[in-house]
């Protein structure tokens, strides 16, 4: 137990805190939402009720969306784009271990089974990555747009106004607001973490240069 803890702390204690703030948001998105049905003067909703309603799907899956968004995005530039002296990139001037090419090494006993395999086999799994945030992104936009038009229908019934389809909504600008709002925060993120880790260093984060590097060095070995 104590092995599996050391070699699988880091993915058990993240999502850990995900569980606890996904928690921590359905919570008080419920009571916001009690609130809000009592002030119009409307019966309650069950919690399992809420969990389901558009205005949870809607703001869950339009933070999930960016943030599977700024992840693809981010694997794809870096395998051709560079930032000199960043932990967080490739060097401009050498090769790099990522870079090489697997059908090289198909005949080692340790390599997983695509690149032995080869074939289409191996050429998804080396794009996997990438396709995999990219089909997540795809998923949660979508999810964010169901649950969106969902809630924003519920608010133009209220004032007696005709509903939205989901493709009008899709493209409205309240539903670009959502998304867009989340993206540029999600790319500034990302660019503080490539250009800061130019010049500031944490020792014993493999996501930092070694305390000693020079600025000008760039990837984290």
């Amino acid at each position: 137990m104590k092995r599996f803890w050391k070699d699988n702390g880091l993915s058990l204690v993240l999502f850990a805190f995900f569980l606890a703030a996904l928690l921590g948001q359905s919570l008080a998105g419920y009571a916001v939402e009690l609130h809000e049905l009592q002030t119009h003067g409307q019966p309650s909703i069950p919690f399992a009720d809420y969990l389901r309603s558009g205005d949870f799907v809607e703001v869950t899956m339009e933070n999930w969306e960016s943030e599977f968004f700024q992840m693809f995005v981010y694997v794809v530039f870096t395998v051709f784009l560079f930032q000199r002296g960043s932990a967080e990139s490739k060097s401009p001037d050498e090769s790099s271990d990522v870079d090489r090419d697997p059908r090289l090494r198909a005949n080692l006993d340790d390599v997983p089974g695509p690149v032995k395999r080869g074939g289409w086999r191996l050429k998804l799994y080396e794009n996997s990555l990438s396709l995999t945030f990219l089909a997540l992104f795809l998923v949660s936009f979508l999810l964010h747009a169901a649950g969106g038009v969902r809630a924003y229908n519920e608010q133009l019934h209220q004032h007696g106004e005709p509903a939205l389809t989901f493709a009008d909504y899709l493209f409205s600008s309240q539903f670009w607001f959502e998304s867009l709002q989340n993206w540029q925060s999600e790319f500034l993120a990302i660019w503080s973490m490539v250009v800061l880790s130019i010049f500031l260093r944490q020792r014993g984060s493999p996501e930092s240069k070694p305390v000693d590097a020079p600025h000008a060095q760039t990837g984290s070995d």
